[in-house]
C-alpha cells in the first residue's frame, strides 16, 4: 500500500465537514502530538481512507463510503481544530 500525505484527502473531508480541512490541526490521541491534516500519513487503499499519525502510526481518522453516505471514525483523535478563518474588515 502506497503512503500518501494528508492532502490526498483533502476533497473528501471537505465533503464531509463543509471546508478546507488539510490545514486544520490534528492531536493524536494516543501519543499526543499535533499537526496539521496535511502532514499525516493516509492510505486510500484499505477499505476507506485511512488517516495515520506521522509521529506514532496511531489510526487518526477513517472513512468509508456506504449506501452514499460517508462513515467517519474520528476515535483516534483527541482534537481536530479547524484552520483560522482570516478576518474581514
Amino acid at each position: 500500500m502506497d503512503a500518501l500525505d494528508g492532502n490526498a484527502i483533502g476533497g473528501l473531508l471537505r465533503e464531509i465537514f463543509g471546508a478546507e480541512m488539510t490545514t486544520a490541526s490534528a492531536t493524536c490521541a494516543t501519543c499526543g502530538s499535533t499537526g496539521r491534516v496535511a502532514e499525516t500519513v493516509v492510505y486510500l487503499q484499505a477499505p476507506g481512507a485511512v488517516m495515520r499519525c506521522r509521529v506514532c502510526g496511531a489510526v487518526l481518522m477513517v472513512v468509508v463510503r456506504r449506501a452514499e453516505t460517508n462513515c467517519v471514525d474520528l476515535s483516534g483523535l483527541a482534537a481536530l481544530e479547524p484552520p483560522l478563518q482570516p478576518a474581514v474588515c
